[in-house]
């Protein structure tokens, strides 16, 4: 059993004001980000079928939860473990015009995630995706948009400090950028993760961009499927990738905390590309990635946002499962009943 149990801990706010909270917290970021980005709501699925490529393969090793459908010849759905492919082609579908895009509320199931403070087998999500032009595919204008949702967190953080005045803000007033490979070349001798503590400490929210390439030591910062985000398109200094990972510092559990992933897509030359060194050139035969490679879908902007997870840090609480009702192992649940910390 993975958990952590903060010395001393106690949750400022009683089970009622936290689901309260929820609410407020959801309710504004959301039209926060919305309006910022210039963002329309759409639904979502809960499931789509196999075999279309659309379902996301998360680091390509996780199980998604699948089922057969009777009247469809039994052929099997699969429950969404992220929209990531699903939302560029609603870009299309809907006729989204360029600088306007899409979110959706998410909900997902990872069935192999590993239980602990941060994890759930289910997962909430913003999944938002925007149309933008070529001559966006480049690192400034992924800043740019990454300022944006960051400046949105930052509102939101004072919104719940305005309604619960013992929750005092603690973001910097802005977000710091780091690639991952310049982090290896300051923390040699570090973990990703360790790394990640690191400069999450010192700053207190930064931006990794270069998530799923290979670094200078042979190893990636951690996984991206090939097939949604850009991580080989060569940028400043030489370092590789369009795409990133917003992390703040939890003082609660003194840790980093990611609350995104988002980056600028691929485009059909940086599909081939990934597709070939992942070696998982057959999903050239898919239905998202057919009309990618024929032209049909926008270049884009997109990723997800934890709903469960900036919940957690705006209400300062120590475990996921005081944000979302889920299930967790019996020892897990007894430990934190013990704790202090109250599961939904």
């Amino acid at each position: 059993m993975k958990l952590i149990i903060p010395e001393g801990y106690n949750s400022i706010l009683d089970l009622k004001q936290t689901e309260r909270a929820i609410k407020e917290v959801k309710d504004f970021f959301e039209s926060s980000l919305s309006s910022e980005l210039k963002l329309r709501r759409v639904t979502a699925p809960l499931f789509v079928m196999k075999g279309t490529g659309i379902n996301d393969d998360l680091n390509g090793i996780e199980r998604p939860v699948s089922f057969p459908i009777r009247d469809l010849g039994n052929a099997t759905a699969e429950i969404v473990q992220s929209l990531a492919k699903w939302k560029r082609m609603m870009l299309c579908d809907y006729d989204i015009r360029m600088n306007y895009g899409i979110y959706t509320d998410m909900n997902a199931l990872r069935p192999d995630e590993e239980l602990d403070n941060l994890h759930s087998v289910y997962v909430d999500q913003w999944d938002w995706e925007r149309v933008i032009s070529k001559d966006d595919r480049k690192l400034e204008f992924l800043k740019d948009i990454v300022n944006r949702v960051y400046q949105s967190m930052v509102r939101t953080e004072f919104v719940i400090y305005e309604q619960y005045p013992e929750i005092e803000p603690i973001l910097p007033e802005n977000i710091t950028f780091f690639h991952a490979e310049e982090l290896l070349e300051m923390y040699p001798d570090l973990t990703p993760r360790q790394r990640e503590d690191k400069v999450a400490e010192k700053y207190g929210a930064v931006f990794i961009i270069g998530i799923g390439g290979v670094l200078a030591d042979g190893k990636a910062h951690d996984g991206r499927a090939p097939d949604y985000d850009d991580w080989t398109t060569p940028t400043v200094k030489g370092y590789k990738g369009l795409n990133g990972d917003i992390i703040l510092w939890n003082p609660i559990l003194k840790m980093a905390f990611e609350v995104s992933s988002m980056g600028i897509r691929v485009d059909k030359a940086a599909l081939e590309h990934q597709l070939k060194i992942t070696g998982l050139e057959e999903r050239k035969n898919l239905q998202f990635h057919r009309r990618l490679l024929n032209d049909e879908l926008p270049e884009s902007i997109g990723g997800g946002i934890g709903q469960s997870r900036l919940c957690m840090f705006f209400l300062r609480k120590a475990h996921v499962g005081e944000i979302q009702s889920s299930v967790w192992p019996g020892e897990m649940v007894a430990h934190c009943k013990k704790s202090g910390i109250i599961l939904i």
